[in-house]
């Protein structure tokens, strides 16, 4: 049987949740459509985001690491996210059938594991500034479209979001990013980022 037939498709629009932390960990999803964000919460209630994911992409895979629950949760940034909804045991099954798909999983979680590391080590060794710079290059490189010698980024974040990803404030991010508009090296609305040059974005 064809692996898609075992799958459902299931759709959701902005802020309704995937899943929570706590919840069994039974399923994978595709990401077929839109942006999801995925984050957990710390004990005093404050939302600290891992990851902004796009079209293409796998998440939930830790349920294949023996994750009986959700350590953290997944949530639509956006309207009329599509989603194809895998029970882990269809997954089982057809890595059973093809090895090759347990070892792109694995490359999955290895690339994970290193952004967080880097994150980690921009924690370290740069300042505020620097990590909203770098946020903004790396989104221009994973998910931005060339126009011209500028780099257009559909966004779905808010500033908030942003300062969560960089561990940064609301606040800093807004005069960063004001700063950097200032310099004609940005131009940004509620829908998207324009990387002037990615060159000079420094």
């Amino acid at each position: 049987m064809y692996f898609g037939q075992k799958a459902s498709m299931k759709k959701f629009n902005k802020n309704d949740f995937i899943y929570f932390p706590n919840e069994l960990s039974d399923k994978i999803f595709l990401l077929k459509q839109g942006q999801i964000k995925i984050g957990m919460y710390t004990d005093d209630g404050r939302e600290i985001l891992k990851a902004v994911l796009h079209a293409g992409e796998i998440f939930g895979e830790m349920s294949l690491t023996g994750e009986d629950k959700r350590g953290d949760f997944a949530q639509a940034i956006q309207d009329d996210v599509i989603l194809c909804v895998f029970d882990i045991n269809v997954v089982e099954e057809m890595i059973h059938q093809n090895p090759n798909l347990s070892l792109e999983i694995t490359k999955i979680i290895g690339f994970r594991l290193k952004k967080v590391e880097n994150k980690l080590a921009a924690l370290v060794f740069k300042d505020a500034r620097s990590r909203i710079v770098d946020f903004l290059k790396d989104q221009g490189e994973e998910h931005g479209k060339a126009v011209g010698y500028e780099t257009l980024i559909m966004n779905n974040l808010t500033h908030k979001d942003i300062a969560s990803l960089t561990a940064t404030s609301r606040q800093t991010v807004t005069t960063v990013l004001n700063d950097l508009r200032s310099q004609n090296l940005i131009y940004f609305d509620r829908r998207r980022i324009l990387i002037r040059d990615m060159d000079k974005l420094v």
